[in-house]
């Protein structure tokens, strides 16, 4: 979920930005979708993180059993949502929902324009700032249940990235070196997302007015990204897709951009 100042804006933005049209104010991607909301306070920023599960009282069960709290939804269907207390996952906001089991293949937000290829298919990763990598792993491996499959220092970008699959899309954890290891609270930071065709997206976004950066290499193998600096509702966002210079096709999204 991603809180904005202005729904009619940032619904616009969000519309050139992935090229797809909304349902109202949310857009539906291949593995993900991106609800718009108004903020509780004056902040625009990613406010929180939703995972969807084909039982729901079997995940309520072991959620419990792995010392995270929950609670259902205020709703007229309480069933079908349950919070994560913000306290088990060092303050990222969090919630499970009900997948319905008739839904099958999910379509996408229908294409703003023919060009598909320069239109966003999907989320490659979510990236969430910490300050306690080991903290990290034990709420998204241990207690969440995510695959860990790469845990990587590297100093010449002051961090050290831990990468969680979900479904085919990566939740990263980034903390910063420099700072050094602390308790302070986690929070959702930035959002990347699939291209098919790198090079028609960045021409299609310069085209509609959207600050961006160069075109280049990206740190997976046989990928090419580019940063959206406007647009964004204040998320820092990439894009990111196969280089078509490349014979050998970009791995299963495994780490990030």
């Amino acid at each position: 979920m991603l809180a904005a100042a202005s729904i009619d804006a940032a619904t616009a933005d969000y519309r050139l930005l992935l090229g797809r049209r909304p349902d109202g104010t949310s857009f539906q991607l291949a593995n993900v979708r991106l609800d718009l909301r108004a903020p509780e306070d004056a902040a625009e920023r990613l406010s929180a993180l939703a995972f969807a599960v084909g039982d729901l009282e079997k995940a309520r069960h072991l959620l419990q059993r792995r010392a995270l709290p929950v609670t259902r939804a205020e709703t007229n269907d309480k069933s079908r949502v349950l919070y994560i207390a913000l306290e088990a996952t060092h303050g990222v906001a969090m919630s499970v929902l009900a997948r319905d089991p008739g839904m099958g293949t999910l379509s996408c937000s229908p294409l703003d324009s023919d060009d598909q290829a320069s239109a966003v298919a999907s989320l490659d990763h979510v990236v969430i700032r910490s300050r306690n990598p080991e903290r990290a792993v034990a709420l998204y491996a241990g207690r969440l249940g995510l695959s860990l499959r790469l845990d990587r220092t590297e100093p010449k970008w002051g961090a050290r990235l831990l990468f969680f699959r979900c479904g085919d899309l990566i939740v990263e954890v980034a903390h910063d070196l420099e700072a050094g290891v602390g308790e302070g609270p986690d929070r959702l930071f930035g959002l990347s997302w699939r291209v098919p065709d790198v090079t028609r997206a960045h021409a299609r976004l310069r085209a509609g007015g959207v600050d961006v950066s160069d075109i280049r290499a990206g740190r997976r193998p046989h990928t090419k990204v580019f940063t959206a600096k406007s647009h964004t509702a204040g998320v820092p966002t990439l894009m990111i897709g196969p280089d078509p210079r490349q014979s050998v096709p970009p791995p299963h999204p495994l780490a990030a951009g």
